[in-house]
């Protein structure tokens, strides 16, 4: 896996994890939410100080952006669409 698909992989499963929509993860670290988007989509190539806030928003090490997650691990699920919680 390349840097840009770790990043992308991790990210995802990162704020999935932590229940965050793209436009909240967006707003929080300053950015469009179609950009996080293209990041999750490979789409986009971050800077580092661009992961460094996202990071900081996620309140995980950067380094957790570069995890190999185990070949035989599935991609994590897209979280319920809508802006209000069930």
């Amino acid at each position: 896996m390349n840097g840009r698909a770790l990043v992308a992989w991790n990210l995802r499963r990162i704020r999935v994890m932590r229940g965050l929509s793209q436009e909240r993860l967006a707003f929080d670290a300053g950015v469009d939410r179609s950009y996080v988007g293209g990041l999750e989509r490979q789409a986009e190539n971050p800077t580092i100080d661009l992961l460094d806030r996202l990071a900081s928003k996620l309140d995980v090490p950067l380094s957790e952006f570069f995890v190999q997650p185990p070949s035989d691990e599935e991609p994590p699920e897209p979280l319920r669409g809508g802006r209000r919680p069930k």
